[in-house]
C-alpha cells in the first residue's frame, strides 16, 4: 500500500492560508521575506526531516510542494537539505488554487490504481515519529474492513508535544489533541481522485469515519512566529517548558531530534 506524505514549503497557493492577503504578489513578499525563510529553514531541518530519515519503514513517498518562483537561494537551500532522503520529490508549480494544486501534486506520484493509498500532510514546522509509516501502515491493513464501505476514512494518531524551539534548546508541552495535521492520514478507495488536501483536517470527522490512536507519541506540533494558524487574536498562548535531559533523549529515540543540533542551529537566531 502506497503512503505519500505532502508537505507545503511556502507555496504561494490561491486559497489555503488563514492569513489573508490582497493578492498573489502580497503573499509572495510575505512568504519569501527573509525573516521567515530563514525560521522556516531552521525548523525544517532540526524538526521535520530528522525523523523522516529514520523511518522505520523506509517505503514512502515525501513530496514537498513549492513556488516556481521561489528564489534561487531558497530552492538550492531545500534541495541541499533533501538529497540524503531518497524519498523526497520537490514539486514546483506556480500559484494556482490551493487544493487543485496538491492534488494535482499527490495523483502525480501514485503508482497504483489498483491498491488504496495513505496520504498525510504536514506543515513545513511539524514532525512525526520514526515509527509513523511503520504505524500508519499496520493501522490501514487493520481498517480496510471499513474502507470498504467507504470512499475514504481517516486514520488520527493524536499523542506528542507542543513545541519551541530556540537557542536553548527545545520547550514543550504534551498534547492529545484530534486530528492534528502532522499524524493524521486519509485512506482512499484507488479511484478516488481526491487528496488529504482536500478535506480541511480539523473537520475530518464530518466527512468521513475515524480512527483514532493514542498511548504512544507520534507527532510534533511547533509552534512559531509564523504559525498559519495561531495569527488570530483570539488563540490562546500555550505554555511550554524546557526539556530537561530525560526529555531531550525522549525526543531523540523517538523523533531522531537532537536537542545540540537545534541550540547550534538557532543559535544565531
Amino acid at each position: 500500500m502506497q503512503v505519500i506524505g505532502i508537505c507545503r514549503f511556502s507555496y504561494p497557493g490561491i486559497g489555503g492560508f488563514q492569513v489573508k492577503h490582497d493578492s498573489i504578489d502580497a503573499r509572495r513578499a510575505y512568504l519569501y521575506a527573509q525573516h521567515r525563510m530563514e525560521e522556516r529553514f531552521r525548523i525544517f531541518e532540526t524538526i521535520t526531516l530528522p525523523p523522516l530519515r529514520a523511518q522505520s519503514d523506509q517505503n514512502f513517498t515525501f513530496l514537498v510542494v513549492t513556488g516556481n518562483d521561489l528564489p534561487t537561494q531558497y530552492r538550492d537551500r531545500l534541495k541541499a537539505l533533501l538529497e540524503d532522503i531518497p524519498q523526497a520529490i520537490v514539486f514546483e508549480r506556480a500559484a494556482g488554487k490551493h487544493r487543485k494544486v496538491m492534488q494535482d501534486a499527490i495523483n502525480s506520484v501514485r503508482t497504483s490504481h489498483t491498491d488504496p493509498n495513505l496520504q498525510f500532510r504536514m506543515d513545513d514546522d511539524d514532525a512525526v515519529a520514526c515509527t509513523y509509516v511503520e504505524r500508519l501502515r499496520e493501522a490501514a491493513l487493520d481498517s480496510r474492513t471499513i474502507l470498504a464501505k467507504h470512499r475514504h476514512i481517516a486514520i488520527d494518531f493524536n499523542q506528542g508535544f507542543i513545541v519551541g524551539l530556540g537557542p536553548r534548546g527545545i520547550a514543550a508541552t504534551p498534547t492529545k489533541t484530534p486530528y492534528t495535521t502532522a499524524a493524521l492520514a486519509l485512506m482512499f478507495q484507488p479511484d478516488v481522485p481526491q487528496s488529504v488536501m482536500n478535506f480541511a483536517h480539523a473537520k475530518v470527522a464530518h466527512n468521513m469515519p475515524t480512527v483514532t490512536f493514542s498511548g504512544e507519541d507520534m507527532l510534533l506540533r511547533s509552534y512559531n512566529n509564523y504559525n498559519d494558524s495561531r495569527q488570530r487574536p483570539s488563540i490562546r498562548p500555550v505554555i511550554l517548558t524546557p526539556l530537561d535531559a530525560t526529555g531531550e533523549a525522549h525526543f531523540k529515540s523517538v523523533y531522531n531530534i537532537d536537542s545540540d543540533h537545534v541550540r547550534r542551529v538557532f543559535s544565531g537566531s
